[in-house]
């Protein structure tokens, strides 16, 4: 039986914020309100995503992402080429390009790239892709 990979639970990003901000939510994190910075940016995160719950999931359809993660093998590619098809990935949160692509194949089969979120590929993958990613 295959093991399902395991998804990685977060992606690191870094911020700049003013000095003041900043401030203010060390005091939040010093009176107790949260644990520590990273823990007040989720939760405002969340916050945010939580309000605009409805105009993400209307813009997604409307712009055919695919939500959630996405995965692409060697399988589904090689199913494009017997097809003639040349396949526009567009993918909301995460898109793996399994290891068994080869630059060659995703060359030949993709046609475009575009993820909100993070795109897991070799190095290679990525290179040869590189004008197609958005």
């Amino acid at each position: 039986m295959d093991a399902k990979p395991r998804l990685p639970e977060t992606e690191k990003i870094t911020i700049n914020l003013g000095l003041i901000d900043l401030g203010q939510i060390d005091l939040l994190v010093q009176e107790g309100f949260f644990n520590n910075r990273s823990d007040f940016i989720r939760t405002a995160i969340r916050a945010q995503l939580l309000a605009h719950a409805d105009t993400v999931r209307q813009t997604a359809v409307r712009k055919m992402f695919v939500m959630g993660v996405q995965d692409i093998t060697a399988a589904d590619l090689v199913a494009a080429q017997h097809a003639d098809t040349r396949l526009r990935i567009r993918g909301l949160g995460l898109v793996r390009i399994a290891d068994d692509v080869t630059p060659a194949l995703a060359a030949e089969t993709i046609e475009s790239i575009e993820v909100l979120g993070a795109l897991h590929a070799s190095a290679a993958i990525k290179e040869r892709l590189a004008s197609r990613i958005k």
